[in-house]
């Protein structure tokens, strides 16, 4: 919702993942909040804390609301949950619905339908958030590694 804990986590994670399979140039992302609760905030200090210690740098990413050319430039937003889904889908124009995808789809093995709101969770929230996203980010590029690959003949 405001763009400081679960989708700054997933947009570090992925690009890293990303970075790692040589994808960075052919992707292009970016976090933003369904609300405008922290314009500009950097994300809170224990996902930052949490995925440092996981190699993640967080730092220089900053809070920023969905605006409506989102919706045309990008080919997929993802949401971490049912409540900004359905705020996603409300505010999303008809022929950009099929874009809106939720995290959890792309998770491998483990069974959830969204990504928890570490906020109330302690330690151990966070660090089961980015169990989540990490296993959602070995997905989501093998998703786009299929996306971007040239077709053969």
């Amino acid at each position: 919702m405001g763009n400081i804990f679960r989708s700054p986590t997933a947009e570090a994670v992925f690009f890293k993942r990303l970075t790692e399979r040589n994808l960075s140039q052919a992707v292009k992302i970016d976090s933003a909040g369904t609300h405008n609760f922290h314009p500009d905030a950097p994300p809170d200090e224990r996902s930052q804390a949490h995925a440092r210690q996981r190699g993640y740098d967080l730092s220089h990413l900053r809070a920023r609301s969905i605006v409506e050319r989102d919706f045309e430039e990008f080919d997929l937003l993802l949401t971490m949950d049912w409540d900004n889904r359905a705020l996603l889908e409300e505010r999303c124009p008809p022929q950009h619905l099929h874009k809106i995808r939720g995290l959890a789809e792309f998770l491998q093995t483990t069974q959830a339908s969204v990504i928890p709101d570490p906020y109330y969770g302690g330690s151990q929230g966070f660090e089961h958030v980015l169990d989540l996203i990490e296993e959602a980010s070995e997905g989501l590029v093998k998703f786009v590694s299929q996306k971007t690959q040239p077709r053969r003949a």
